[in-house]
């Protein structure tokens, strides 16, 4: 075995390491620190990130944080309410979490439970107002499903407690809200009051008779109410979409030469039949809304009108028609004419069962 040779270097090899004290121990609250972290990682994590489960909570208003936590880990929804409270304290979330009803599952982590909460989304129901429904049948549709209280909601529906330029009240006004409950589709979320029920819907109808609407009106020497009453009759006559112009002309041409407007739709809503057949006696009802007695338009809308019949209101036909009546053969077309002879005969031919 050859000997070493002296001066010649040893072969390369590990060499022990000598660990001082300050290092031993800034490597100690490194690992511990690695390890609160994977800890705290595994806190916060979804309690099962391959569910499809979806539960519902309800928060209550005023509900603590504490509380919130208990509620949650009972629901199976995260791990720890203590890795909840310390992670709310991390996003400086508390006393931003909010109350309502709220759809999580499983699969989410803490930290998107959280940021659902501080954001507020809850659950929501939608619902959607038809075209051409009155107040009273807004009222109705909303307590059926729920949604608001029948007596409260016709109450605030009867009075002009939010705010809104064209709410007008007075005794030949039926209803001050007519007309400005926007049909559409909107969300409800447990907890809304019918006050935020009716004021969203206004707020709807304010964001869709926009500046060039409103130009569209001072052009024709209208105001808002002025159209929105017109559009409203449009809109309980019109069931073919294309005929809303032409409708509407019918109208235009009878407001310029004053003649009566003679609409079914304003005598049903006088005597609260919106769906019912008009009789000769029905015609002769006192009522400033029965534009068979009266001239122009009546005193406010019948109903709440869409936007396509807005727009007829604003856009008519340039058409010389003053007279319609319903084909009555299940297809919702009506026939028009420019006289009244022409008219009469179109009364007669439509008034026939069908095939004779």
């Amino acid at each position: 075995m050859p000997s070493k040779q002296p001066g010649r270097p040893a072969k390369p090899g590990r060499v022990p390491v000598k660990w001082s004290r300050p290092l031993v121990f800034a490597v100690a609250v490194i690992l511990a620190a690695v390890a609160a972290l994977v800890g705290t990682a595994t806190l916060i994590s979804p309690v099962d990130a391959r569910s499809t489960e979806q539960v519902v909570i309800q928060v209550a208003a005023g509900a603590s944080t504490n509380d919130i936590a208990a509620q949650l880990k009972q629901a199976g929804l995260i791990r720890s309410r203590t890795g909840f409270r310390v992670l709310i304290a991390i996003e400086r979330a508390d006393g931003r979490l909010r109350a309502g009803e709220y759809q999580f599952g499983p699969n989410l982590s803490m930290r998107g439970i959280i940021d659902r909460m501080v954001r507020g989304q809850v659950v929501t129901y939608p619902f959607t107002i038809p075209e051409g429904f009155t107040v009273a049948q807004i009222a109705d549709l909303l307590a059926r499903k729920g949604f608001a209280d029948a007596v409260k909601l016709k109450s605030i529906l009867s009075n002009v407690t939010v705010p809104f330029t064209y709410a007008v009240k007075n005794k030949v006004i039926k209803q001050p809200y007519e007309g400005y409950l926007f049909p559409d589709t909107y969300q409800y979320y447990k907890g809304m009051t019918e006050e935020a029920l009716v004021a969203a819907m206004l707020s709807r109808f304010q964001a869709n008779f926009g500046p060039d609407l409103q130009a569209r009106a001072a052009e024709l020497k209208m105001t808002i109410p002025e159209v929105v009453t017109l559009a409203s009759i449009i809109e309980r006559e019109a069931r073919v979409p294309e005929e809303r112009a032409l409708i509407s002309a019918v109208y235009h041409n009878r407001l310029k030469l004053g003649m009566k407007l003679d609409a079914d739709p304003t005598v049903r809503y006088a005597l609260d039949k919106p769906g019912d057949i008009v009789t000769f006696k029905d015609l002769e009802v006192n009522s400033p809304y029965n534009t068979y007695k009266n001239a122009g338009l009546p005193p406010g809308p019948i109903a709440n009108p869409g936007l396509a019949s807005i727009r007829a209101a604003l856009f008519p036909a340039d058409v010389p028609y003053l007279y319609f009546v319903a084909k009555n053969d299940g297809t919702g077309a009506h026939e028009f004419s420019r006289t009244l002879a022409e008219h009469l005969r179109a009364v007669q031919k439509y008034s026939k069962p069908p095939g004779k």
